[in-house]
């Protein structure tokens, strides 16, 4: 029998799902397929609206060697395994005369754990896991999901927490699920043969494409030991949060609670001699904690030295003791030792990771008002790492509508340990880049308007002309705004002060879910939407009801950010530029994701405003500028009114 033509394969998929096709689909298709077919790198940059999912998941389908997918948001896995993939399984069967396994795979903390549930949490937490009271009449929020927790484990199939509608608190969640390192391991848990994260693992294995997430697949990285089945091809989608997904697996902290949590555990579990050591080390880290201040620590203070060092040390004695006592009085022993040497392991971890000093890590305090102080160690760049473990042994496709910064893929290959495209070397992998582009005419959909004559935004204080600029464009474009701000103290002077001077209702991220907000956007055209960081990517809001996306300035990193600063100035000191390789790189992208909000449909029109001069005056404007979508591009803020005045008429003239 003849092999069935990619073509022909996509078109059927497309069906399908009821798209259409598209030559940017097309391209990337055949680029992923000869990836695979060659055992070699791509990245591919795939505009909004390419129909990406697609254009990567036919050919790994039709290639038939074991695929994992990784994505970053939720939102994207659902889609994948609830939609995309049953329906282009069906669709190509008839053509490949099989059908593909999928199946889905997160981290052990993500489901539900029966042994946590049955026999409750070993009892140093402030409350248990279902106390008689909780039961009988559960007054406290935390009582009433506990309670819908313990229902919904007689009828859910999968034990996913993102399966729970309506979800529950982190705080209930932690009371009935374990991490990888608490975990009895099915041989030894008497709830083992119906364990929830064990049926995944088992799919996975049988599947032939596994979806996951960043995290998982860092995890699977950086830990030596494998959680994902052996693949041949690892398609990363969303691949421009990768390298910060990453840093987040790779980074260690330590607070004087979760010490405290620590030896609260293991009191019970050695003898008296070595508890007190570590109860006296922790004491010790804590007074040295209580005087910390916010930022990075160059050089570990001689103080806070002594207390890490006691703190090994002790933990360290206490998990060889753990090892070798066992205590009948205690109740489900093994349970309550295994989640005891977790904490222990994870305090002894980060404290010798400290005391040892790399030149690759970055260790700095944070100050917390409600939770006072930690301690923090992440490494200085995770591009080796990544060398190392991602591209070895399989082929990798990396995709993302912004993978292109300043007009090339070198600045995030770079990221990712990846040497200039075209230069081959021993230890650096060969890839090619490819930009499918996107179906959308930028140009002729969009505005990029930026406000040249507005004063430079300092660091400090209240900007008196963006707020009477950012008005004046809302109530030209009629509401309609989706305002993106580089900080929640500069969205929530904005709402406040707006919502004082505009007719417009104006939502504020953090007083609603994120999604009833985007819901209550995206149902009214007169409404406006302020936020931070999740509004910049999580938003897709097509219609009228987003046709001006406004940010407030360009979103560098703070100054005083200790792992930025630390990744800056190690730039400097290798000959490159700091500020364009990390500062810069960082604004472009969270630009182009900010910018990607407005056209999300080939109806959509309307204007990316940013009130920042400095995109029109500094030097390193015309390279963030190269990130965004080719709008067209204005500083005259009379035309910008007009145009948004002729776009809210229209849509009012179609009754939206």
């Amino acid at each position: 029998m003849t092999k069935p033509s990619l073509p022909d394969l996509l078109h059927a998929a497309v069906s399908a799902v009821g798209g259409t096709e598209r030559p940017g689909q097309v391209a990337m298709a055949e680029a992923v397929a000869e990836a695979i077919d060659d055992n070699s790198h791509r990245l591919i940059q795939a505009g909004t609206g390419t129909g990406k999912s697609l254009g990567y998941l036919v050919p790994a389908l039709a290639h038939g060697e074991r695929v994992v997918v990784a994505t970053a948001t939720l939102a994207l896995q659902r889609q994948l395994v609830e939609r995309d993939l049953p329906r282009t399984v069906e669709a190509l069967h008839p053509q490949l005369r099989r059908r593909p396994q999928f199946a889905m795979l997160k981290g052990r903390s993500n489901y539900l754990c029966l042994h946590r549930l049955h026999e409750g949490a070993p009892q140093d937490e402030e409350e248990g896991l279902f106390d008689q009271f909780e039961a009988a009449a559960p007054t406290s929020k935390l009582g009433q999901d506990l309670l819908r927790l313990r229902d919904w484990a007689d009828e859910t199939e999968t034990g996913d927490r993102d399966d729970l509608t309506p979800g529950v608190s982190d705080k209930a969640w932690s009371q009935i699920s374990v991490s990888s390192r608490e975990c009895l391991g099915a041989t030894k848990c008497a709830y083992g043969a119906e364990c929830f994260a064990e049926a995944a693992r088992e799919r996975a294995k049988l599947a032939d494409v596994v979806v996951t997430n960043h995290a998982l697949l860092a995890i699977d990285a950086i830990e030596g030991a494998p959680v994902l089945p052996q693949h041949e091809v690892l398609i990363v989608d969303e691949a421009h949060e990768l390298v910060s997904r990453v840093t987040g697996v790779a980074t260690g902290e330590l607070t004087p609670g979760q010490v405290n949590r620590a030896v609260k555990r293991a009191a019970k579990l050695v003898d008296e001699k070595t508890a007190d050591s570590l109860q006296t080390a922790s004491e010790s880290f804590e007074r040295v904690m209580e005087l910390a201040l916010p930022g990075r620590l160059e050089e570990i203070p001689e103080d806070l030295g002594y207390a890490l060092m006691a703190l090994r040390d002790a933990a360290r004695n206490v998990i060889s003791a753990i090892g070798s006592t066992r205590d009948k009085s205690v109740h489900d022993e093994d349970a309550v030792r295994k989640q005891a040497l977790a904490a222990v392991e994870s305090v002894h971890g980060v404290a010798e990771r400290i005391t040892n000093g790399s030149e690759y890590d970055v260790v700095w305090y944070e100050r917390h008002d409600r939770f006072g102080a930690t301690l923090r160690v992440a490494p200085l760049s995770v591009s080796g790492l990544l060398r190392e473990k991602l591209f070895e042994d399989r082929s990798v496709v990396l995709t993302s509508a912004t993978l292109k910064l300043g007009g090339d893929f070198n600045g995030v290959a770079a990221s990712m340990g990846l040497a200039p495209e075209g230069v081959e070397g021993d230890d650096t992998p060969a890839w090619k880049g490819l930009d499918v582009g996107s179906p959308f005419d930028y140009p002729k959909q969009g505005i990029l308007y930026v406000a040249k004559h507005l004063a430079t935004p300092g660091r400090e204080g209240t900007r008196g002309d963006m707020m009477d600029e950012l008005a004046e464009l809302i109530e030209a474009a009629g509401g309609r705004t989706l305002g993106l701000f580089s900080s929640m103290r500069g969205a929530k002077a904005a709402a406040e002060e707006l919502r004082g001077r505009l007719d417009n209702p104006i939502l504020l991220q953090g007083e609603e879910t994120l999604g009833e907000l985007i819901k209550a956007f995206a149902a009214d055209p007169k409404t406006c939407l302020f936020g931070t960081l999740s509004l910049w990517q999580g938003v897709d809001v097509p219609g009228p009801s987003c046709q001006l996306v406004v940010m407030d300035r360009i979103p560098f990193p703070r100054p005083d950010d200790p792992l930025m600063s630390a990744r800056q100035k190690s730039v400097e000191e290798h000959g490159g530029n700091g500020f364009m390789a990390v500062a810069a790189t960082h604004a472009a992208l969270l630009m182009a994701q900010g910018a990607g909000r407005l056209v999300r449909a080939t109806g959509d029109r309307g204007v990316v405003a940013v009130l920042d001069p400095r995109l029109a005056t500094a030097r390193y404007g015309s390279f963030l500028r190269a990130t965004l979508p080719d709008f067209w591009y204005t500083t005259d803020r009379n035309q910008v009114r007009r145009s948004l005045a002729a776009i809210d008429a229209s849509a009012q003239a179609d009754g939206k």
